[in-house]
């Protein structure tokens, strides 16, 4: 299912919803550039190449999950078949500029010129991509308005009517997407462009609730992010042998920056800081920051990612 829409109009938090209720792999920006760098090898992609390599990578993660592919402009890359579902959200301009105001902090005036520029941003970056700047109404089998519903009521409405055409449907059958892929990967060899690995969808299993909720919360506002990527020995033994490491849970690469999550218990936060504290006196370059869930909409903030408000 591929699911775009307005910018403010909370498309993204609509899909992360309905990826949820269906169980389905979300597909978003900071995740696909993952892959792609992981599938060619260097980033970012050529304008013009951008759709064919993501169409090549998606068509094979196809064959093996169910993917809800919250993309800019993503109805365009894959024509109409049974087994795809476009869907696209809109909403006022007033209810629009209120989403601005309420993300951002914004007065009226200035929320008012930050949605034009984002309406910009949203064409300039169609056209690159597609050569159109606009979407095409016609090219969708769902369109939403959010002037009556909330995101809760058009998630549901949306994951209903997804699963009752995608049930009957299953995966990306392998000859279509071997077709798919062949048609891409035959524009990308024109431009000099050839895999250099392969993209996966790697499943993470995570030791506590807080830390799938906190990697659900970054994918939504699609800051990349690997769980428990290195361990940092803290003390050695007199034959130089590791008597203690610490492994953060979280490393966020455009920010270069660790996360480690805690609890309220005074006895781990305790034990975590002492930790901390010795990580940075032995590894000073090392960005790191203990966060408490509670300070999870702090840290969205910090580094700039607009915060949806349902």
């Amino acid at each position: 299912m591929t699911i775009s829409g307005d910018p403010a109009s909370r498309w993204e938090e609509v899909a992360h919803g309905a990826a949820q209720l269906l169980g389905f792999e979300l597909v978003t920006p900071s995740r696909l550039g993952k892959w792609l760098t992981d599938e060619f090898g260097y980033a970012p992609l050529p304008a013009r190449a951008w759709r064919p390599a993501t169409t090549a990578v998606l068509a094979r993660l196809a064959t093996e999950h169910h993917l809800v592919i919250a993309l800019e402009g993503a109805e365009h890359l894959i024509g109409p078949m049974p087994s795809l579902w476009r869907a696209r959200i809109v909403a006022p301009p007033d209810q629009r500029v209120g989403n601005v105001m309420l993300d951002l902090r914004l007065e009226r005036a200035d929320a008012i010129v930050r949605l034009r520029e984002l309406d910009a941003e949203q064409k300039r970056l169609r056209k690159t991509r597609f050569g159109r700047a606009t979407s095409d109404p016609t090219a969708f089998d769902l369109t939403l308005n959010l002037a009556h519903m909330d995101t809760a009521q058009a998630t549901d409405v949306l994951a209903a009517a997804a699963s009752k055409r995608l049930d009957q449907q299953g995966l990306l059958a392998a000859a279509v997407a071997e077709e798919l892929q062949f048609a891409t990967r035959l524009e990308l060899a024109k431009r000099g462009i050839v895999p250099a690995g392969r993209a996966e969808v790697k499943r993470v299993s995570f030791g506590h609730p807080s830390e799938q909720m906190f990697a659900n919360l970054l994918d939504f506002y699609r800051i990349q992010w690997e769980y428990e990527p290195r361990s940092f020995p803290l003390q050695w033994d007199k034959d130089g042998a590791v008597t203690e490491a610490f492994t953060p849970d979280f490393y966020l690469p455009e920010f270069d920056l660790y996360v480690e999550l805690t609890t309220m218990k005074q006895s781990l936060v305790t034990r975590k800081n002492r930790k901390v504290k010795r990580l940075r006196a032995i590894y000073p370059h090392v960005n790191i920051q203990v966060y408490y869930q509670k300070d999870f909409q702090d840290l969205v903030f910090k580094h700039g990612m607009r915060m949806a408000v349902s």
